[in-house]
């Protein structure tokens, strides 16, 4: 699986180190075993070393590239300046450099290598962009538009309200089987029900589902998705997978950025808009209504509420936003 991680971002026209290889195929097969990190984790981590490589193998004398020992705080300053220069974001040079200081830190606790060169190396500090949201009117405009007199429509008025009900990631809704979804009995309607969620790493959650996303993926599930089933073909297994496409087949996570898209074209909204907007649009409705960090932090499957704490920056926003509007010394 990991034998040339190097090749998922692209064919270096160089000859590779045996020994980087080597290395970053055990670093990969690390993470993904030890560490549980998820598989979108462990290809981005390859495309970050891969271009630190390509950095290396481009900028070294003679064309030899330097041993993962022989690297030192000259060739990591050498490739900041070189994503600075290249016009990365602060957050994409962030991210990648986390991506090398993992590494170098395996090599070191491996013993490849005598220090990690970035341990005591200044990193430039994140900066956090507040997420956008939607606010609730056009929240509720959105819901409505999928018809459901069709097994589409119900599907995908069944996905919007299970994207702005829980919160999950795009890569979670469309992960969904059947038999991660607890609804309440006839005599327990009042109830709410919940999703088992499978986040990054493997780690799993239970998250609430309002009544009237129930209601809708109730209504998906009994006059949509068996419609949708019918037009797979014959012989194959049945899918598990509760969100299906026109063929019969599981839902891909484009496809439901694609038909987000399209009913975003017909509100006619100004602002860009994915399902990772409704995941925000989300957490700050629950925030600006007197949730507390915690919880949503669990609902979200975060890891740190340090990155819940957003919310708490874009609900400030809000009452400012409001404030202004709204008082006459504003």
């Amino acid at each position: 699986m990991f034998s040339r991680p190097l090749q998922w971002c692209g064919r270096v026209d160089m000859p590779v180190e045996a020994e980087w290889g080597r290395w970053q195929d055990e670093f990969l097969a690390y993470c993904l075993g030890a560490r549980g990190a998820s598989r979108h984790t462990v290809i981005a981590y390859a495309n970050d070393l891969a271009q630190f490589f390509q950095f290396l193998s481009q900028s070294a004398s003679g064309g030899d590239v330097p041993a993962p020992v022989q690297v030192g705080r000259s060739e990591v300053r050498g490739f900041i300046r070189h994503l600075l220069q290249a016009g990365y974001h602060q957050s994409s040079l962030c991210r990648k450099l986390s991506a090398l200081r993992s590494f170098f830190r395996f090599l070191a606790w491996r013993g490849a290598i005598p220090e990690n060169p970035l341990g005591k190396l200044p990193l430039p500090r994140r900066q956090w962009r507040l997420p956008s949201f939607l606010g609730t009117g056009d929240v509720e405009r959105l819901l409505a538009l999928p018809a459901t007199d069709t097994p589409l429509g119900l599907r995908d008025r069944a996905i919007l309200e299970v994207l702005y009900g829980t919160g999950v990631r795009v890569s979670e809704l469309v992960g969904l089987d059947t038999g991660d979804i607890d609804m309440p009995e006839a005599e327990r309607a009042e109830e709410l029900g919940a999703v088992l969620v499978r986040g990054k790493g493997g780690k799993e959650r239970f998250v609430p589902l309002g009544r009237p996303a129930l209601a809708a993926l109730q209504a998906y599930l009994e006059r949509g998705r068996p419609r949708l089933y019918r037009q797979k073909k014959r012989g194959n297994d049945p899918p598990r997978a509760v969100f299906l496409n026109r063929y019969g087949g599981r839902l891909s996570a484009r496809s439901v950025r694609r038909l987000l898209n399209g009913y975003i074209r017909q509100l006619a909204l100004l602002t860009h808009v994915s399902p990772h907007t409704l995941r925000h649009t989300f957490a700050t409705h629950l925030v600006q209504r007197g949730a507390d960090l915690r919880s949503v932090q669990e609902m979200l499957g975060h890891a740190s509420v340090k990155t819940t704490q957003i919310y708490t920056h874009v609900d400030a926003v809000h009452l400012r936003r409001v404030y202004n509007m709204a008082h006459p010394r504003a």
